[in-house]
């Protein structure tokens, strides 16, 4: 149906596919890793949510097929690291996705990207129910992914794109209309271009990857700690070898060379730039310029309730003053 197409093709997602299948394929290596405790400290990934995700209509019952979508950020990835080699970056880091739609935390930002494709879908079936869905979702975002063409599973776990590398966000739209009798087609799955690669695994400080099973042993995560530990705690034995980040941690990403071939094929300009730096500027002015004890002053003097204000919207609300702190000063110790 090229209507529908056409609306797929034109929505603010770089790829996209469908899957018609809502059975879980890696459902048996999340369940086995979730049983070892490598989630660690994601306690919402166990029990009851950890059982809905073996399949899509445990979640939503009248699933006939999904509508998967890739929503990269690989230009504001480029910028970033761009960035953190001038003179004006102060050393410290935060996860490129933080920065990669337009200052917002890609939660509300996708959400309204897919309730648009959503409502355009539902003018060629009005009679359609829809059900978004992104990470909060108990959902096995990746192996959707998987099914609907958009890539592999890395050796860090992450779903990588021969195209677009791994940076990007997945986002879904379940029907229960199955479009494959409407002119769209399942593709086939990409099963593995890792090859002999070793790079994300050599170079995460705090050997979290467990190669293996594509899998990351959590409570060893840069980004875990970072982001999901909202109080004091023991950082991951290896962190202070890394690279001075403050929030998530894109290492094994950086080092990816589909990655590096992805973003070698993106320019922008000065005006880019500008916009990107004006979008971010709460980023910028509080964690990627000052100077490490002029950041712990400034979340000394506020409350917790103040921090969340001024961040609110934004991915680094998440983590919550104190977490932050914790964060920062332990390269005061390091």
């Amino acid at each position: 149906m090229k209507e529908l197409v056409s609306i797929l093709e034109n929505s603010n997602a770089r790829k996209w596919g469908l899957v018609t299948d809502p059975e879980a394929l890696s459902f048996k290596n999340f369940h086995e890793w979730v049983e070892r405790g490598d989630h660690g400290v994601l306690s919402y990934l166990e029990g009851e949510r950890k059982d809905l995700r073996e399949n899509i209509s445990n979640y939503f019952p009248e699933f006939k097929s999904a509508l998967v979508f890739a929503f990269d950020y690989s230009v504001s990835a480029k910028m970033t690291k761009d960035f953190y080699q001038t003179g004006e970056s102060n050393g410290y880091k935060i996860a490129n996705y933080v920065l990669g739609f337009e200052g917002e935390d890609y939660h509300y930002y996708l959400r309204r990207s897919l309730e648009a494709i959503a409502n355009k879908i539902k003018e060629i079936f009005p009679e359609v129910n829809i059900m978004h869905s992104l990470d909060t979702q108990p959902v096995l975002e990746r192996d959707l992914a998987q099914k609907a063409g958009l890539g592999w599973f890395g050796k860090n776990s992450m779903m990588i794109d021969r195209e677009i590398g791994s940076y990007f966000i997945i986002g879904s739209l379940f029907l229960d209309v199955d479009l494959s009798t409407h002119g769209l087609q399942v593709p086939l799955i990409d099963t593995d271009h890792c090859g002999n690669c070793r790079k994300c695994i050599e170079a995460c400080p705090t050997d979290a990857i467990n190669a293996e099973t594509r899998t990351i042993t959590a409570n060893k995560c840069i980004s875990t700690f970072t982001i999901e530990i909202f109080k004091e705690a023991q950082a991951p034995e290896g962190m202070e070898k890394g690279n001075g980040e403050i929030f998530g941690c894109d290492i094994c990403q950086d080092v990816c060379p589909w990655n590096k071939k992805a973003l070698g094929k993106l320019n922008y300009t000065s005006d880019d730039f500008q916009s990107f730096k004006s979008k971010n500027s709460y980023a910028f002015e509080n964690f990627l310029t000052p100077s490490l004890s002029s950041m712990i002053q400034g979340l000394e003097s506020v409350s917790n309730r103040e921090y969340r204000r001024q961040l609110k919207g934004t991915p680094l609300e998440r983590t919550g003053r104190v977490g932050m702190l914790k964060n920062l000063k332990f390269y005061k110790k390091n």
